[in-house]
């Protein structure tokens, strides 16, 4: 799909990687951009920034989902290209977290992406084009040293993605999924740990990158391309595979072991 003239709406749009499509997506003619995000004040600034329109809204309450769509269609007349972009980390680990974490979770990774196909296909379909961009992440591909939560719930948007364009595909809806390590965002400020082996992106890079795989009409969209050979290796050899990320697992235990003690050991002297 040609990115020039279309109606666009990108949630998780006041920073990171829902900003950079922001921008990318205006330079590249976009007619009109909705720039939804729950910081009203960040999708205020993106928003006049690309000339388009602010939406408030938590992308795992279905409502706001709707009320994202019926604002956008009143400004544009319509959606061609809906990017559900917007994602969290969740806690870390399992026995530590709460069954209302995960739900939580669940709600903004994975149901978001839901409330959005749901209720924007109807007029896609209805036209016999459209296309929707789905942010999970490399985690969703190979799972996350050291949290459940973040690998499961991006794991089930790259499945759901899948469905999507399985079911849609062949009526004139197309789908990508983003599935990065490393980008430069405020979920990785304190540092991306093992997820940024291959190194750390910047979201612009990330952007242009979906941007064309929209063009090309591609599904995986992988800005790390690493990915796809690890991807490779887990369909391969799952039982190496899992061999292979219990070492990253151990490596993962006895580095958050040793800031535990350096931490213990200045506050003793403190």
């Amino acid at each position: 799909m040609k990115i020039k003239d279309k109606r666009v709406v990108v949630t998780g749009a006041a920073s990171g990687i829902g900003l950079a499509l922001c921008e990318e997506f205006h330079a590249s003619g976009a007619q009109s951009i909705v720039c939804v995000d729950m910081n009203e004040s960040g999708a205020k600034e993106i928003a006049e920034k690309v000339n388009g329109l602010a939406v408030t809204a938590d992308v795992s309450n279905e409502q706001d989902i709707i009320n994202v769509i019926e604002k956008a269609n009143e400004y544009s007349g319509g959606i061609d290209i809906f990017c559900s972009n917007a994602g969290i980390g969740g806690t870390p680990m399992l026995l530590e977290t709460t069954s209302e974490e995960w739900n939580n979770t669940w709600g903004v990774n994975v149901m978001s992406h839901v409330h959005a196909a749901r209720h924007v296909l109807p007029q896609m379909l209805e036209r016999g084009e459209g296309y929707l961009m789905n942010t999970a992440s490399a985690a969703g591909l190979l799972s996350q040293i050291g949290a459940a939560q973040y690998a499961v719930t991006k794991s089930a948007a790259v499945s759901f993605a899948e469905w999507v364009k399985i079911t849609y595909g062949q009526k004139g809806i197309g789908v990508s999924c983003l599935c990065p390590q490393a980008v430069r965002t405020a979920m990785t400020a304190q540092g991306a740990g093992v997820a940024g082996v291959d190194g750390m992106l910047e979201p612009d890079v990330v952007a242009k990158d979906v941007l064309d795989a929209i063009e090309n009409e591609s599904f995986l969209v992988l800005p790390h391309k690493e990915v796809g050979e690890y991807v490779q290796r887990k369909g391969n050899d799952r039982d190496r595979w899992i061999s292979g990320m219990q070492r990253l697992q151990k490596q993962f235990e006895e580095f958050y072991q040793s800031l535990a003690d350096q931490n213990k050991g200045e506050n003793n002297e403190n």
